[in-house]
């Protein structure tokens, strides 16, 4: 019976449905659901999400996706996730006008040329084809000069695989400063004699021990070299 169950939920799954929508998010209207989270559930069929016309995250990471055709409504969408699926065309997300971020790691991605559809994505800031955290990749990654070519084609691209850039370079590191001003750690003298004495004495204590501390070091070097003396075998004449 269970494993009935198991199978019923899984074939449940496999396809993007009102109720599977309704039950992950709570929202009785498909329209009133503007965040969504699908990992993992073995979905292969999009089904009716074009419906959620207000979704502006949407995560459908690590399914068996490859048509991404019922997205193409989603023109609110604005951080979409379809790593681990097993998509190659991404020309249904070219109407998907407020898409900011874009996750495509662990895909079939063969060439730069896929990506051209996405060129009229003028708030398109982030693109990842490659995570290697989970060791996901495309085809398209196997180019040595994709990274290249990809922020010829989107100058405004501000992350390509989570690595920062700007006007297609990657930006200049600013010198690095100190996180506190000289002399931040030293100890300064005050106007008031109290401090002044318990200064004193910090100081008088601080020679102390670095006195000890010096003779301490003297004494287990005097020691170590008797030790090593006695240690030496003995050698008798002949």
């Amino acid at each position: 019976m269970d494993s009935k169950r198991e199978r019923d939920n899984e074939t449940e799954c496999a396809k993007i449905t009102t109720v599977l929508l309704k039950s992950r998010t709570g929202e009785f209207d498909l329209e009133s659901i503007l965040f969504l989270k699908l990992r993992n559930l073995g979905i292969y069929d999009l089904g009716c999400i074009g419906e959620c016309v207000n979704l502006e995250r949407l995560d459908l990471s690590g399914n068996n996706i490859t048509n991404l055709g019922p997205l193409s409504t989603l023109r609110r969408l604005l951080v979409l996730n379809l790593s681990a699926n097993r998509i190659s065309n991404l020309e249904p997300l070219s109407s998907c006008e407020s898409l900011q971020s874009l996750n495509v790691a662990g895909n079939v991605i063969p060439s730069v040329d896929n990506l051209h559809a996405l060129k009229s994505l003028r708030k398109l800031e982030s693109i990842r084809l490659k995570d290697n955290t989970y060791n996901y990749t495309n085809p398209v990654c196997k180019n040595s000069t994709y990274r290249t070519l990809i922020l010829e084609m989107f100058p405004n691209l501000k992350v390509l695989d989570a690595g920062m850039y700007k006007n297609g370079q990657l930006p200049e590191v600013p010198e690095t400063k100190p996180w506190v001003d000289d002399g931040f750690w030293e100890i300064k003298r005050s106007n008031n004699a109290i401090v002044d004495e318990a200064y004193k004495q910090f100081s008088d204590v601080l020679h102390e021990c670095r006195l000890l501390n010096s003779r301490a070091a003297h004494v287990i070097s005097q020691n170590e070299r008797t030790f090593s003396l006695k240690n030496q075998p003995k050698q008798y004449a002949v």
